[in-house]
């Protein structure tokens, strides 16, 4: 994967691909860390600003723990020193003042905030959200994907509640290259779908952001009984779904608790299916005998959207 040298996350990269926030690092492996240094990590991540300015010993007393402790955190996070990760820090603060966008992912919205506030908010999650998930994303994943969605006789795509509208799009955007595609947001129907339909070559493409649906893990186990093929996109890369798959597709955006952090999963969803959606496209167009929907044939007399 595409990920930032661990000896700096915020650095450079090459290729052209941009530095991942740190803060947005120390959230991702906040689950893995120790409870020690977690506390670190959790007060980094409540005040950023602060953690930009003060000093190890301040830093250390929010954390409840010690400077050697804060130390060693910044090192793990791979800084030389607390020096560096707190200037990253104040560096990245720098950047989102600079751009307007004062409240980094991870700040929920509060009932005092203007329109103007809200919007820098929700931009500054996006903008942040599409940059990390461009770090993390495994290209090579999502080609293979593609190329097994491209040769399928059926693809049978499922998604509930909140990871309906990435999935809802990347559905419509197969049919209209003439893929034949079915989708499902009842876990009763899918079930019984591709319980009975699917056969070996097909596909079942599965939205389900916290990885942890049992219906969404069930039938990728039952899926994979018919010998078909299960993609799943997801925003946690050790849940039971990542696991249950053949292939899973890490957006690079963790599920989140807050709102924020949700807006950021929807971003980077959509750019997985979008990315997803054109190299299928590009797999197809290497068949002269495969057809692309003409929706003009459908609407004669009403513009289509593109």
């Amino acid at each position: 994967m595409n990920t930032p040298p661990a000896s700096d996350p915020a650095g450079p990269s090459d290729g052209g691909v941009p530095p991942q926030s740190p803060l947005r690092h120390i959230a991702n492996v906040l689950p893995s860390l120790n409870p020690t240094m977690a506390q670190v990590a959790t007060a980094v991540l409540d005040d950023p600003t602060a953690s930009g300015m003060e000093s190890i010993t301040a830093l250390a007393r929010r954390a409840g723990t010690s400077a050697t402790t804060v130390t060693r955190f910044a090192v793990q996070m791979g800084y030389s020193g607390f020096p560096a990760l707190r200037g990253s820090i104040a560096l990245d603060n720098g950047r989102s003042v600079q751009s307007g966008w004062e409240h980094d992912i991870g700040t929920e919205i509060g009932p005092d905030h203007s329109a103007e506030e809200v919007l820098g908010i929700l931009a500054g999650t996006q903008a942040r959200a599409l940059r990390d998930s461009v770090s993390f994303l495994n290209v090579a994943d999502l080609e293979r994907a593609a190329a097994r969605i491209a040769d399928a006789g059926r693809v049978h795509l499922f998604a509930e509640w909140g990871d309906l509208p990435a999935m809802r799009e990347l559905h419509m955007r197969l049919l209209r290259i003439g893929v034949p595609a079915w989708f499902h947001e009842s876990p009763q129907e899918a079930g019984l779908a591709v319980s009975t339909l699917l056969r070996d070559g097909d596909v079942l493409v599965l939205g389900n952001r916290s990885g942890g649906s049992d219906a969404a893990v069930t039938l990728a186990r039952t899926v994979q009984k018919t010998a078909g093929t299960t993609i799943a996109i997801h925003g946690e890369p050790e849940s039971r779904l990542a696991r249950a798959v053949d292939i899973s597709l890490y957006t690079g955006i963790r599920n989140g608790s807050v709102w924020t952090q949700y807006v950021a999963g929807r971003t980077s969803d959509t750019l997985v299916s979008s990315l997803l959606w054109v190299l299928v496209a590009q797999q197809r167009t290497r068949d002269s005998e495969i057809s692309f929907l003409d929706t003009s044939i459908l609407f004669e007399n009403e513009s289509c959207d593109p």
